[in-house]
């Protein structure tokens, strides 16, 4: 049943790529993320560096290639080994993210980043900062929408015990500072 539900998923991610105006960073092979710029449409947030992220504040919201990793990880069984994976792969995205973000022709106006996902165990260790989304009826639009990922990665599990979607914020000053290349 995974394997079918996992090749629609193949036909499907291209469309899906298609309309939401996702883009891919320059060397896809590497980079787990397909990234856009948005809006932010959320209630004000101070992250841990002091930034203060507003409605209508620019950042590049970030989108884990989800189908890449889940053929990338299908055969491995430990949940922890799938993590520790993911993890590294984020780690070396991230920058390809910083040089997204430098090099794009509205960087002067991006003021972080922003993504959401149910994967939030660790992410302070890549310098993001942790939200939890206040409106009740997005968390749980969130949680249907990331059931087919958990499906397809991770045991099954009940509607009860889907775990909570996060934001990840990280501000633009600390991605540099954190993952700028050392000449």
């Amino acid at each position: 049943m995974k394997t079918c539900f996992l090749s629609i998923w193949r036909v499907i991610d291209p469309i899906y790529f298609f309309f939401s105006r996702l883009t891919l960073i320059e060397d896809e092979r590497k980079c787990v993320f397909r990234v856009r710029l948005t809006k932010y449409k959320g209630h004000h947030v101070v992250l841990s560096d002091g930034t203060h992220i507003r409605k209508n504040d620019v950042l590049v919201k970030i989108h884990l290639h989800n189908i890449k990793l889940i053929r990338e990880l299908q055969n491995i069984e430990s949940a922890v080994r799938k993590g520790i994976i993911i993890y590294q792969k984020v780690y070396q995205s991230m920058p390809m993210l910083l040089e997204y973000i430098n090099n794009h022709k509205k960087s002067e106006k991006i003021k972080g980043i922003i993504g959401i996902t149910m994967l939030d165990k660790g992410v302070e260790r890549l310098g993001f900062d942790v939200v939890t989304p206040v409106n009740p009826f997005y968390r749980s639009f969130k949680k249907i929408t990331h059931m087919p990922i958990l499906y397809l990665t991770s045991k099954p599990v009940s509607l009860r015990n889907l775990p909570n979607s996060s934001y990840l914020f990280i501000s633009k000053e600390k991605l540099q500072h954190t993952y700028q290349k050392k000449d």
